[in-house]
């Protein structure tokens, strides 16, 4: 507890210092966010923060191509990693393909064909886990991510996987997870539909 309690203040000291030389340097800006609406401007805002936070995290770490192809090439090298047994092959890939997921979720939110473009990317990739090329969502067009400005933290990116992992492992060892129940959609027609089926079937 001492020790935590002791990074918890040299964190928090050290953040006050950086701010501190922020001032003291000249660098510091004043946004000021206006809008139509209460909703609107505190919309603004919380974007506003994100990007500071993503930029302060891109320059702790470093950046990678965003748009969720990082990982899908990280995936590529996942084929050359060694296993010991049968347990930890399954395990590298079921890993290689979750890496795949976030640029495939990101094309079909965009209403692309995610499964397409995450093969035509590594297609063209050739095993090169170094490639830039991903698709912009926003034209559709296949692009260089960094050219583009299409990036994200590297530290982002990493948190990120490493929480998954982290919930994932929890999952595999917990003996009850408890969920939500999908809603059971009605069938056409309604629910008279329903009820005048029931009451022939009753009849007969």
């Amino acid at each position: 507890m001492h020790a935590d309690l002791t990074r918890q203040i040299a964190s928090y000291v050290t953040e006050k210092l950086e701010s501190r030389l922020a001032k003291l340097a000249s660098g510091v800006a004043v946004v000021k966010v206006g809008g139509a609406s209460e909703v609107e401007v505190g919309e603004r805002k919380d974007r506003i923060d994100d990007a500071l936070n993503a930029t302060r995290a891109a320059v702790e770490e470093g950046i990678v191509p965003g748009g969720g192809v990082a990982l899908l090439y990280a995936a590529q090298g996942l084929d050359k990693l060694p296993a010991a047994n049968v347990d930890q092959s399954h395990g590298v890939k079921i890993i290689a393909a979750a890496l795949k997921v976030p640029c495939k979720a990101i094309c079909n939110n965009a209403g692309l064909e995610g499964a397409v473009v995450v093969g035509n990317l590594l297609n063209e990739s050739n095993g090169n886990t170094q490639s830039t090329k991903g698709m912009n969502a926003s034209t559709g067009e296949y692009v260089d991510m960094l050219k583009a400005g299409i990036i994200d933290p590297v530290k982002v990116v990493r948190t990120a996987l490493a929480d998954a992992a982290s919930v994932a492992s929890m999952m595999t060892t917990s003996e009850v997870i408890i969920t939500d129940v999908p809603a059971k959609e009605e069938p056409a027609g309604g629910r008279g539909a329903g009820m005048r089926g029931g009451m022939g079937d009753e009849m007969f």
